[in-house]
């Protein structure tokens, strides 16, 4: 299997929409890591979905929960962590992601992002008269974010899963070699 050996934790980050959970299930497969998504787990702790908690707690009361769940999961050995899209507006999780594993950023235009995203009503944020101007002003705002704390920048646009995973792969084969030279 490619990739099994590679040491280390992985951590994806990206706008909603940009597959940070499928490709980071595909990602744990190949390098037989252990997979975790920030917002799975935050759901799983409560009980409750996260627009729930959007609704009773505001963004402010998730954000809180999202830093708890994130210094939990990023002093794990060995995983895959999908991030929530704005997990990197907090800069202790910044440093967390930055300084505890490889982060991948799995970067997709705001239109590819609307398209994959205009059904689901599971997403807060996007609960408005303007979703994909609410991504486009999403996406100024947090790329230059997830590109400071980004090891590897991924376009997602136009491969599959697979694809893209075997890709990633590749290039932390490629990192991992280098540093053992």
């Amino acid at each position: 299997m490619p990739g099994m050996n590679l040491p280390g934790n992985f951590f994806l980050v990206g706008l909603m929409g940009a597959g940070k959970t499928t490709i980071g299930r595909a990602l744990a497969r190949l390098t037989n890591k252990v997979f975790y998504d920030s917002d799975h787990e935050i759901e799983a702790r409560t009980g409750v979905r996260i627009p729930i908690i959007f609704e009773l707690e505001g963004e402010a009361g998730f954000r809180q929960r999202e830093v708890e769940t994130i210094r939990e999961l990023t002093a794990l050995q060995d995983v895959v962590l999908a991030t929530g899209g704005g997990a990197v507006l907090n800069p202790d999780n910044r440093h967390r992601l930055a300084s505890e594993g490889y982060v991948i950023y799995l970067r997709a235009s705001p239109e590819d992002l609307y398209q994959r995203t205009r059904l689901d009503k599971n997403r807060p944020l996007l609960q408005t008269a303007d979703p994909k101007g609410r991504l486009q002003a999403l996406y100024a705002e947090r790329d230059p974010l997830y590109r400071e704390v980004a090891n590897l920048v991924v376009d997602t646009s136009r491969q599959s899963v697979n694809q893209l995973a075997l890709h990633i792969v590749h290039e932390l084969q490629k990192k991992h070699a280098n540093r053992s030279c």
